[in-house]
């Protein structure tokens, strides 16, 4: 019984930590069909884009500026931002998205 007892204390604890690291999150995201919130690279700052793993504040705000010339269409178009390469896109491709298919077509942003 204390074991559990544990258990379920420590896993409300981790809910809040990540419900607090959550937060602001919502604005740049968006959620994706198992519930997880993704960082939208069309809309997200250079400072929420930090978070993601492997993105540091040039690496973000190279983002940022590679957007503001042509927005992401799919989401591996990240790969074309300089210091982006195929490693690190496989760490961030399940917390990335670029919003809503245009011209209402069907499928994921990938």
């Amino acid at each position: 019984m204390r074991r559990f007892s544990r258990l379920i204390v420590v896993g409300l604890f981790c809910g809040l930590v990540s419900l607090g690291a959550g937060r602001g999150a919502g604005a740049a995201g968006a959620a994706s069909p198992d519930g997880d919130v993704r960082i939208n690279l069309n809309v997200a700052s250079a400072e929420e884009l930090e978070q993601l793993p492997g993105v540091g504040p040039a690496l973000a705000r190279a983002i940022v500026e590679y957007r503001a010339h042509a927005p992401f269409q799919k989401t591996e178009d990240v790969r074309n931002v300089k210091g982006i390469g195929d490693r690190l896109y496989e760490k961030l491709k399940d917390q990335i998205t670029v919003g809503e298919p245009a011209h209402g077509s069907k499928g994921r942003d990938g």
